[in-house]
């Protein structure tokens, strides 16, 4: 673990994720928190970032100046939109700064310029970073691999209200995992929704579903089902610390890395 404490730059710092992350940064003994960005119009403008996430004064205040937030930053952590995230890399990359990424839902298009960056970034991008769930892609990979076409495939995911994307950026990287396992297009063979009389299940489909309820912090279930039997292999989460721990993981992890676009299965060694 390193010696010297690494400063780090949280954006959407007032959200539930970034108020968790600078709570995560503030405690983790290797780490330290140099900066806070928040949207313009935020109420939280001006607000100490720590009393803002609930655990006192860190004399670090919340701004929409990103030159302010990022300046004295080794690394930033962002949790945001594709827009903002997108405009965080641009800037990362610019700055010489690494970069954390754990939003999801980004567009093809985003997706193919944030592979153009590989070469000139170092990043920690990840739908997911807890060590339970990087765990469980690990897991579904070697089943799936296992058991080949010999059983049905589903995903099952659960997050609270309030997120905006579905299926979630979780359960699409294991359907990923998944299919790259069993040697299938996921373009081709994924379901999202099933209604009405829809004929038998096609074998080599990688159902995905999802549920929008309550406060879950997120569940993600893959079933491996056979006639007589079925495996279910399940992440429950019901704290948003343990991503924001994972997060602050893989700040220290890239602080000194080569460019790059890596993931949390590097972070962990589970490569």
């Amino acid at each position: 673990m390193p010696e010297i404490l690494i400063n780090i730059a949280v954006t959407g710092a007032a959200g539930r994720m970034g108020k968790a992350i600078v709570a995560a940064v503030q405690t983790n003994p290797h780490t330290a928190l140099s900066g806070a960005l928040e949207v313009s119009g935020s109420p939280a403008l001006g607000m100490d970032a720590g009393e803002a996430a609930g655990i006192g004064r860190t004399g670090v205040k919340i701004t929409d100046d990103r030159d302010r937030a990022f300046k004295k930053a080794a690394v930033i952590v962002d949790f945001s939109t594709p827009e903002a995230s997108m405009m965080t890399l641009e800037e990362a990359v610019h700055l010489k700064k690494a970069l954390v990424i754990g939003t999801t839902g980004f567009s093809h298009h985003q997706r193919e310029r944030i592979k153009e960056l590989s070469g000139s970034a170092r990043v920690v991008m990840s739908p997911n970073m807890s060590v339970g769930v990087n765990l469980l892609l690990k897991l579904v990979h070697d089943a799936a691999k296992a058991i080949g076409s010999e059983y049905d495939i589903e995903i099952i995911e659960c997050h609270h209200r309030h997120k905006k994307d579905a299926p979630s950026g979780t359960a699409v990287r294991i359907a990923e995992v998944i299919a790259a396992a069993v040697d299938r297009d996921l373009e081709k063979v994924a379901v999202y929704a099933r209604k009405g009389i829809i004929g038998e299940r096609r074998p080599e489909e990688i159902g995905i579903q999802s549920i929008r309820a309550g406060d879950v912090v997120g569940d993600h279930t893959v079933i491996f089902g056979a006639p007589g039997e079925r495996i279910e292999l399940t992440h429950k989460a019901s704290s948003r610390e343990t991503f924001a721990q994972g997060a602050v993981k893989a700040a220290i992890w890239i602080a000194d890395r080569e460019s790059g676009i890596y993931d949390m299965q590097d972070v962990l060694g589970l490569k």
